[in-house]
């Protein structure tokens, strides 16, 4: 594909996924501001649809999205689709009816057996067979993922005839291949596939998309790009590297040092400081590098490139970068500290500190690919130094180690460096002094006195040693990164419960002794199911207030009038916008009330989340105008924070705690100090059973997607650990976002329990189904 061809793909791509608009914004992260979620998201569809792939697998693309970006996404995939013959799955979370609407064919999959695969029209026409029919206002896309869960079966039953009996996945499934939809796939199936109907070049018979040196120059183009944008940390190494030899210069002043065998050791101790102040220079590849792995491992398991296509443009890149490092330290320490004056023997030690910091910095390379965590990495990178540095020839002579030890000193690089960079100063000129009452200089006595070589070529030995060990590192990096996996690969997590529910799902038989167990929990999850048709919002507020231990008194809060602005980005500026400030809230007024629930609603990138953060007081950076009250009193942050939680998008909890144990540690930081323990604790237990987590309560979080909780556990334990401070108004930022429609609805039951007890909560929420949409009063 040429490059117009493929620079009018990339801005048709972005005009679809609504991306045009933030095109040149950074993509950020959690410490670096940049797009939006939903935007993030997108912008991960689209690396996808860029390319010439005709078989597309998309996982759970709406989530953070609203529903008329999702509904564009999916339909322009859909005429993609029809036009050129490819092939789409997609999994989606909540889907509003218009988008399951553009679906050719649905495959329902429940407890990891197929209940239904066909025409999406057939679909509603085969649960009805088995007795059970999609209620007037109900989504088809909610009504099938609840149909096969016991906790929601029985609502959708109308076969008034028959009595309701809970029909388990395992019947569907065996219904289904009975189902004249089954029989027709099944008969399909049986055809043997006619070879002579496929072309040979239907098939890409090359791996990557394009030749080697297309790849290599694209991601020598992508390295440069980010080190301009990381500039920062070079520049922060070249100040540390300076003041670093300023300390260097005034202890190792030359006019206090002579030129003796005395002091002879102590120009050995500057030389190996300055050997491992070059090593410790390369340490920041170990963290640069552990964090830009999970992007790498995406792209190279999406086939973009492979590993030694990432690993050199890494490493010689670095190389032009290393010159000026390098050169801030000798050129300013070297004859300060009074080092031989010869020209030749400063440029051979600049060329063999050059070739030190290239080997560090593709040693922590190494170990970052190898250990691909930054506890991991880090815990073996300073070991690693501090084996080298040890078993280097100055902190313990090599005459001195024992012999078992020997083969450390014989593999470490800086015993190689220390030779090198010992016989380069101390054969020269000004040292070659004769020792009275022998017959060496002084140089070959103290290069004798701790055990280094005394040949010239040592130095050249040391060079190559530094050169065949920064390939060595490279080779094994590039190595790691093609066939190891990023250590927390994502596999489906399960609780007990869990565990359960899908066993009676699955055979329509509870586990034994589940039945006696945990039987409060049933009875709300049966009235639960039959309050479904009065709505989420079905709970008795008055009797919430009346259950509450701890007081608090309900807020309102009023905003008038709000803008907040930041300063214009460079890039803004380059292109000829001439405003000092980019204006990210213009003049925004609302309210929010005790016991009333409001949705704020917006496409991706409205500034919902912008405008929680505004009010909360999150923002720290930029400029905020306008009037923001809380019942009817100015508002003051040190106050506000007292009375007021925010429940982010992002589920951060301590993964080796308990639930218990994470409301405990909340609520005894967070809680007035009159408050005293035995209260506290029956505070902690009421909140556990407002948001439904009585039965987890020695749970433990553990991490997402690993172990531990499901991902709406950890929404309903986010927003328990704000409810246990007792806040007086809430913030939430998508708490039903990346869940499926039943978990978001418990998820949402728990909000409105909030509600219920008279605090004021407003929420941003992307795509809700009429059943959480109907849970909102404002």
């Amino acid at each position: 594909m040429g490059g117009q061809e493929s620079s009018i793909v990339t801005e048709y791509i972005l005009k679809i996924l609504g991306l045009d608009i933030c095109a040149d914004t950074l993509v950020g992260n959690e410490m670096l501001r940049g797009i939006s979620g939903g935007q993030r998201k997108r912008v991960t569809t689209g690396e996808m649809l860029v390319g010439p792939a005709k078989a597309l697998f998309m996982d759970e693309i709406s989530t953070g999205l609203d529903s008329s970006t999702t509904y564009q996404i999916v339909n322009s995939l859909r005429q993609t689709i029809h036009i050129l013959g490819g092939t789409a799955v997609i999994s989606l979370l909540q889907p509003a009816p218009e988008t399951y609407n553009l679906f050719d064919d649905i495959i329902l999959l429940s407890d990891g057996q197929v209940v239904y695969q066909g025409p999406r029209e057939n679909v509603l026409e085969f649960f009805e067979f088995m007795g059970f029919k999609c209620p007037g206002r109900k989504g088809v896309a909610d009504f099938l993922q609840e149909v096969t869960s016991k906790k929601d079966q029985e609502q959708y039953w109308y076969r008034g005839d028959r009595p309701y009996r809970f029909v388990p996945v395992k019947q569907f499934a065996d219904a289904f291949r009975s189902f004249h939809v089954g029989k027709s796939i099944e008969n399909e199936l049986k055809v043997p596939f006619d070879r002579t109907r496929s072309h040979p070049a239907a098939l890409a018979t090359s791996k990557f998309g394009v030749s080697r040196m297309e790849l290599l120059k694209a991601t020598i183009d992508r390295e440069l790009l980010l080190m301009k944008r990381n500039a920062f940390m070079y520049i922060f190494k070249a100040v540390n590297l300076t003041l670093m030899a300023f300390i260097v210069m005034t202890t190792f002043f030359r006019t206090n040092m002579h030129r003796n065998v005395e002091y002879g050791t102590i120009y050995l101790g500057a030389l190996f400081f300055a050997l491992d102040t070059i090593m410790f220079n390369g340490f920041a590849e170990l963290a640069m590098t552990v964090m830009k792995l999970p992007v790498f491992f995406k792209q190279r398991d999406l086939l973009f490139f492979p590993a030694w296509a990432y690993t050199i443009p890494s490493w010689i890149l670095q190389i032009p970068i290393t010159f000026v490092e390098v050169g801030v330290y000798v050129f300013t320490t070297y004859y300060v500290i009074g080092f031989d004056p010869s020209v030749s023997r400063f440029f051979k030690q600049y060329l063999l500190l050059l070739a030190i910091n290239q080997m560090s910095s593709s040693l922590f390379r190494f170990i970052a690919g190898i250990g691909r965590d930054m506890v991991v990495s880090h815990t073996f990178g300073p070991l690693s130094l501090l084996a080298f540095a040890a078993l280097g020839g100055f902190i313990l002579a090599r005459p001195d180690i024992k012999k078992w030890w020997i083969w450390g000193y014989w593999i470490s690089p800086l015993s190689y460096a220390q030779n090198a960079i010992s016989t380069n100063e101390f054969l020269g000129p000004s040292w070659n002094q004769i020792v009275s009452g022998t017959n060496e200089t002084i140089g070959i006595t103290v290069l004798k006195n701790r055990g280094i070589f005394t040949e010239a070529k040592w130095y050249w030995i040391g060079l190559g040693a530094m050169v065949g060990y920064t390939l060595l590192f490279n080779l094994l990096y590039t190595l790691a990164l093609s066939v190891l996996s990023p250590l927390t690969d994502a596999h489906p997590s399960m609780s007990e419960e869990e565990l359960k529910e899908k066993h009676a799902n699955l055979t329509g038989k509870a586990l034994e002794g589940h039945k006696e167990k945990n039987s409060r929990k049933q009875e709300l999850e049966l009235s639960h199911i039959s309050d479904r048709n009065s709505g989420i919002s079905g709970v008795d507020s008055s009797d919430s207030r009346k259950r509450m231990v701890l007081p608090f008194t309900p807020l309102s809060l009023t905003f008038n009038d709000t803008k907040y602005s930041v300063d214009m980005p460079e890039a803004m500026k380059a292109q000829g916008v001439t405003e000092d400030r980019l204006l990210l809230l213009k003049g925004v007024s609302g309210s929010f009330r005790p016991g009333v629930l409001t949705a704020l609603m917006g496409v991706s990138g409205a500034g919902k989340t912008t405008l929680m953060d505004v009010l909360a007081g999150r923002k720290t950076g930029g400029y905020i105008e306008g009037e923001i009250t809380v019942s009817g009193y100015p508002k003051k942050q040190e106050t506000f924070a007292r009375i007021s939680g925010y429940c982010e998008q992002n589920d951060i909890h301590s993964p080796h705690v308990t639930i218990y144990e994470s409301l405990v540690f909340s609520a005894w930081l967070r809680l007035p100090a009159e408050v005293d323990s035995e209260r506290r604790k029956m505070f902690i237990e009421e909140i556990m059973d407002l948001v439904e987590l009585t039965s987890l309560r020695g749970a433990l979080v553990g991490l997402p997607g690993v172990n531990g909780l499901s991902t709406e556990q950890r929404k309903r334990l986010t927003i328990a650990v704000e409810l246990v401070a007792n806040p007086s108004i809430i913030f939430m930022d998508e708490p039903t976002s990346g869940l499926d429609a039943r978990a978001a609805a418990i998820v949402m039951r728990t909000v409105r329990n909030t509600v219920n007890t008279g605090r004021t909560v407003v929420c941003t929420i992307h795509q809700p189904s009429i059943d959480i949409f109907e849970a909102f009063d404002e």
